[in-house]
């Protein structure tokens, strides 16, 4: 088989007791597959929760904190037994891992993008293993529902990675709940992914864990239109990983889009910060969505935030209110004002290079 960049998500609910304790078996379980895949020669990433988890206990909690700042802290300690545990089961097939700590502002400043690709990029040529998690101990933000989800399509986008595969203790995405509707049905495979598909997803399957097939879809939307397929499946097996490779256990796969989305109309799409926005008549929504034409400043109708030129904004549909895109801009919000109060705007606001639909 060719040789392949494969990202694998293990969930917390895949690397805890009933408890909520780390579980050592199911660890080494994880491990032990994926050293046979790297020994097959893929470049492997595996993105982990589980810090929380492994830290809780260590520091008095009977049962895992809500609290933030609890949550915080539980962090700051089970990191690093976490992460002893993968390095010590690696060593074992002597296997160098390395652990990458993220949070969304890596994403979202251009200069920290390209430095986390780069790194990791490195840490694969030298036929390391990277275990990312999201630093908790102080990220608030990312410590919300669906935090790794997300994480490991922003990681497998960022590599242009060949799958992502997301184990969780369900196998799959159904038509609804599986444990309350007995005649819920299994959906092998999804071309595109809709609003309908939302609607389906289910709540959290376990109490350890922060996420729920919902992040998951999420996570494939990023990315699939990143050109990165998904595959969504139970970690309960043994060979888990191994099968999900090739598909051969029962999950849900995502296709990837035969449209992708360019590394740099990624970030722009997913990752840079858009503190403002623009709203847009139907005409110039139209010239943009279905003649793939700039936006001209005579299409703005609606301005709310401050942006100067070459910042990134969320432009949204007058008539519908809802978001369409985001792009680049040419002019400055104070000139686009001026222009747009003296009723004297022209000259090309985001140029279609510098767009991408959402």
């Amino acid at each position: 088989m060719k040789e392949k960049t494969l990202v694998f998500k293990v969930g917390t609910s895949s690397l805890t007791q009933e408890n909520g304790s780390l579980d050592r078996i199911k660890i080494a379980r994880i491990t032990n597959q994926l050293s046979q895949l790297h020994q097959e020669g893929h470049q492997i990433v595996l993105v982990t929760s589980g810090s929380i988890a492994a830290g809780f206990r260590r520091l008095g909690f009977e049962k895992r904190p809500t609290k933030i700042a609890e949550k915080q802290a539980s962090a700051a300690v089970g990191q690093g037994l976490l992460i002893e545990e993968y390095t010590r089961n690696f060593m074992k097939d002597d296997i160098v891992s390395a652990q990458v700590l993220l949070t969304q502002d890596d994403f979202a400043d251009a200069r920290r993008y390209q430095n986390a690709s780069q790194a990791l990029q490195v840490l694969l040529r030298q036929r390391a293993i990277p275990i990312i998690n999201e630093n908790d101990t102080i990220a608030i933000e990312e410590i919300k529902v669906g935090d790794n989800d997300t994480l490991s399509a922003q990681v497998a986008s960022l590599l242009k990675a060949d799958l992502l595969v997301l184990l969780t203790d369900v196998d799959g995405l159904y038509t609804d709940n599986p444990n309350i509707n007995p005649h819920a049905r299994h959906l092998d495979k999804i071309e595109t992914i809709t609003e309908d598909l939302f609607e389906m997803a289910a709540g959290a399957g376990s109490a350890n864990g922060t996420g729920g097939m919902t992040t998951k879809i999420q996570a494939a939307q990023i990315a699939t239109k990143s050109g990165v397929p998904v595959f969504i499946c139970s970690s309960k097996e043994d060979t888990a990983l191994l099968q999900a490779v090739h598909q051969k256990n029962k999950g849900t796969l995502f296709l990837a889009d035969p449209h992708a989305m360019n590394q740099r109309k990624q970030w722009m799409a997913f990752y840079a910060r858009t503190d403002a926005l623009v709203e847009i008549d139907a005409g110039a929504e139209k010239a943009m969505l279905e003649q793939g034409k700039s936006l001209l400043a005579a299409g703005i109708k609606m301005i709310e935030g401050d942006f100067e030129v070459g910042n990134i904004i969320a432009v949204y549909s007058q008539k519908s209110h809802r978001l369409i895109g985001k792009g680049r801009v040419k002019i400055s919000s104070v000139d686009l004002r001026d222009m747009v109060d003296n009723q004297h705007a022209e000259g090309v606001f985001i140029h279609r290079n510098d767009w991408v639909t959402l």
